[in-house]
This record gives structure tokens, sequence and C-alpha cells, in this order.
């Protein structure tokens, strides 16, 4: 699979290959951390295609202790949702996400040491930042208090392609340079850019400081 072909435009880096998940073959990856390390501030950035609609499609899963699980995933309604459990703070898009044969540049960036609630947890899709988010019910969006350290980047075992509470809903989709940044806040235009036609593309992440973990 290489990724920005949908344009005759070429900004010089094409990402070569993916990996493809299937729900029905159970497909998943994990990796538990051999150590902590910043629980305030990191960056998530992949590119996704989703090839089934209306399921629940968990991408990156941690569950402390048993107790809650932190998610960054698609939800059934085809919104994309971060739900950090504990304690119970989830962001969910009002946009969906139906497109199967669009492939999309995701960015998560925490930084729980921002004094504004929004600025915590911000979600970039394709280059630019989602502003419209609410929580599960539609009502406002809720985010991590103010310097807390959440159990994400812990030496808890993480999951790619399952959900740890169910320990099912695998996911149907292709992943691509999914990549954690430890200890920085980064925006999208550290992953891609923007070609001459408006076309979002990736670009080469080989040199990010990427942290402990």
């Amino acid at each position: 699979i290489i990724l920005g072909t949908n344009s005759i435009k070429d900004t010089g880096y094409d990402v070569a290959n993916s990996a493809r998940f299937e729900n029905s073959s159970s497909d998943y990856l994990n990796r538990t951390p051999s150590s902590a390390s910043n629980r305030k501030t990191f960056t998530f950035s992949f590119w996704v295609k989703r090839t089934t609609l209306g399921t629940n499609d968990t991408i990156y899963n941690v569950r402390p202790d048993g107790n809650g699980a932190n998610r960054i995933s698609f939800h059934s309604s085809d919104t994309f949702r971060i739900a950090i459990e504990p304690p119970n703070k989830h962001v969910y898009t009002t946009r969906v996400f139906r497109d199967v044969s669009a492939w999309y540049h995701i960015v998560v960036a925490f930084d729980t040491t921002q004094g504004t609630a929004s600025n915590r947890i911000k979600l970039y899709v394709n280059g630019v930042q989602e502003t419209s988010l609410v929580k599960g019910d539609g009502g406002a969006a809720t985010y991590p208090d103010q310097d807390s350290d959440l159990d994400i980047n812990t030496t808890n075992v993480i999951n790619l392609g399952r959900d740890l509470e169910t320990s099912s809903d695998f996911i149907d989709m292709y992943l691509a340079e999914f990549v954690f940044i430890d200890g920085q806040q980064l925006a999208p235009d550290q992953f891609g850019e923007f070609d001459d036609s408006g076309i979002w593309k990736p670009i080469d992440v080989s040199g990010l400081t990427f942290g402990t973990n």
C-alpha cells in the first residue's frame, strides 16, 4: 500500500507498507514497555484506512490494573474517540469517518500541563485540527485535569488492534507509520505536509525525537 497516491503531486516521500488487520483473524499487536516515562505529554500519529463501518475499532488500548481502559478508537457511530478511563474523560468527534477508499492521517497530542482544558488533548485529521468535539452522549467533551498523570506511557501492556477491556473488538483496517512521541505535544506538520494541490501527504519522520518509549 502506497500512501499519498490520490494526487499527481508528490512531496518526495512515500510510506511503502502498511499492516492489514482483520477482525475474523483476531489480528493485533502488543508491547509492554520496560519502564514508565512521561505520563503528561506525548503524541500519537498514524495513517489509517478503514475497511468496515459501524463497529467499535480500538486502535490503541492500555488497561491499567484491569480497571477501565484508555482508548484511541473509532466508535460504532463511525465517529472518532479518545477515552481516558479512569477517570472517565471522553472526547468524540461530531464528524463521521465513512470513506473506506481514503487514508486518514490522525494525530492525537496530549499535554495535561496546559492551563486550557481543550489544549490537553488535541486531535488533528489530515493536517487540520478537529474543534467540534463532544462527549459520547452529545454533551461537552471532558478533558484530563491539569497536570494529571495518565495511565498511558506506563509499564502496562499496550494493544494495537484489540480492546483489552473485552479482549475482543478486533479491528478491520489498514495501519501505517504508527508513531508514538514520548515527552512532546507535536503538531501534524511534524508528520505530514500539504502538496501544491492541498492534499495532505506523509513526510519522513526519522529525524524526530521519539523519547524514552
